[in-house]
Formats: C-alpha cells, sequence, structure tokens
C-alpha cells in the first residue's frame, strides 16, 4: 500500500513538471528585473478607492443592474427548470436537455447571449436563466422523484387530475427544498453575473473589464468592493430567508 502511495506521489509530481514544461511557465519572471516594482506599483493604485460622487452614482446604477440580472435569471431559471423536472423525473430527453443547458457555462451562454441579443443586460440574464436552469432542473427532478407519491396518487383515486394531485399532494412535501435550491443558485448567480461583465453583459463585472481595460485601479479598486458588499448582502439575505421559510 505504501508502494502505491508513492507511485501515485511520483505520477503526480511528473505530471506537474511536465505541465510546466508543456506550458512554457516561467516563475523567474516574476521576480527577474523590475518586475516586482511594476507589481508593487500596480498594486498600490487599489490601495486608495475613487469615492467620487460621480463614480459612486455609476456603481449604484451597476450594482442594481447586476442585482436585477441575478434576481430574473434565477426567477426564469426555477420556472424553466420546474417545467422541464417535471418530464425529466422519468425520461431520458429531457433529462438530456437539463444536461446540456448546465453542461455549457455561463460565460459562453453569455458570449452566445451577446451575439443574439446584444451587449447589455439582456445577455447577462438569459445566460443566467439557461445555465440555472438546467441546474435546478436536475435537482429539482430529484427532489420530485424522492418524494413519496402516495399523496398525490390518493388525491387522483378521489377524482382529482394531475395539476390537482400535482399542486396539493406533491408539492407541499418537496416545496421547501425546491425553494432552497433556488436561493442557493440565485447567491451564486450573484457572483456569476460581477463576471459576465467581462464578455460585454453589462453590471458591475463591465464597469470593473473597463476599468481594468484602462489601467484605472483606484475606480477597478471601488467596484470590486461593491462587488464584495453585493455579495455579503445577498448571502445574508438569502441565509436568512432560507432560515424564515425553509427551516422555519
Amino acid at each position: 500500500m505504501r508502494g502505491g502511495n508513492l507511485i501515485l506521489l511520483a505520477a503526480m509530481l511528473v505530471a506537474v513538471v511536465a505541465s510546466f514544461v508543456y506550458l512554457g511557465i516561467d516563475l523567474g519572471a516574476l521576480v527577474a528585473g523590475d518586475s516586482l516594482a511594476q507589481m508593487r506599483q500596480y498594486a498600490s493604485g487599489f490601495l486608495h478607492p475613487d469615492f467620487s460622487n460621480a463614480h459612486l452614482l455609476a456603481i449604484a446604477r451597476g450594482a442594481l443592474e447586476t442585482l436585477a440580472m441575478s434576481a430574473i435569471g434565477t426567477l426564469l431559471a426555477a420556472l424553466l427548470g420546474l417545467t422541464l423536472a417535471l418530464p425529466a423525473a422519468g425520461r431520458f430527453g429531457a433529462r438530456l436537455l437539463l444536461n446540456v443547458l448546465r453542461a455549457i457555462p455561463e460565460l459562453v451562454w453569455a458570449a452566445l447571449m451577446v451575439l443574439a441579443a446584444g451587449l447589455g443586460p439582456n445577455a447577462g440574464t438569459l445566460a443566467l436563466a439557461l445555465h440555472t436552469a438546467g441546474v435546478l432542473g436536475r435537482l429539482f427532478a430529484e427532489a420530485l422523484e424522492n418524494t413519496p407519491g402516495e399523496p398525490a396518487a390518493a388525491i387522483r383515486e378521489h377524482g382529482g387530475g394531475r395539476v390537482v394531485a400535482f399542486c396539493y399532494g406533491t408539492l407541499p412535501g418537496v416545496w421547501p427544498q425546491l425553494v432552497a435550491y433556488t436561493l442557493y443558485r440565485w447567491e451564486n448567480n450573484i457572483r456569476m453575473a460581477s463576471v459576465l461583465g467581462f464578455v460585454g453583459a453589462g453590471g458591475l463585472g463591465q464597469m470593473l473589464y473597463m476599468s481594468l481595460s484602462l489601467f484605472q485601479e483606484a475606480q477597478a479598486a471601488t467596484v470590486i468592493l461593491a462587488m464584495l458588499l453585493l455579495v455579503l448582502a445577498v448571502d445574508g439575505l438569502s441565509g436568512w430567508a432560507r432560515q424564515r421559510w425553509v427551516s422555519g
């Protein structure tokens, strides 16, 4: 067993060395010449954020845009995911569609949506909705599969239709789990909405991309602080909502 561990460790070491050689990574370039001085000068620009009124107002608009993108994208994803989860609970085709939606990253969806819908928050919202629909649809389908079917079956035996049986027999038992999944994905989408701006999908991410492209370190530092505060606020709100609506 110990020999097997040594072989595994040696194989990992060989893989790491081979990766450095193949990619041509030279860590010595980080400290060669005046590289350290340039990095220190660049990093020092982030120590003095720009808190001017005009910049803070632009950040407020970008934060609201990012928040709206994440909220609407998550809501659309939850509706689409639940719609696809119903047939996905027992059919291969719907599961395959959910896997395709989930397998394509948000940045790729955003790049495609920018080409289709143009620059701005529309592309970011659609990108979040499509990817998150695949994630939530899969989670919703598994939750529905693990829900006891006796209440819905009892309603149908007494003359209730499929929709009535689902709404009053299946949904009440699985609803807290669906809400918890949706709120958790909303937390993730806030972070991702801040990144999608790098491909032109609007929000704080686009502001950060523009500031970094123009080497405006002070403005970029303020945007990063706004991203951090927004993520912390949404995390706190989501945690409170899960505690109140789901756990309660």
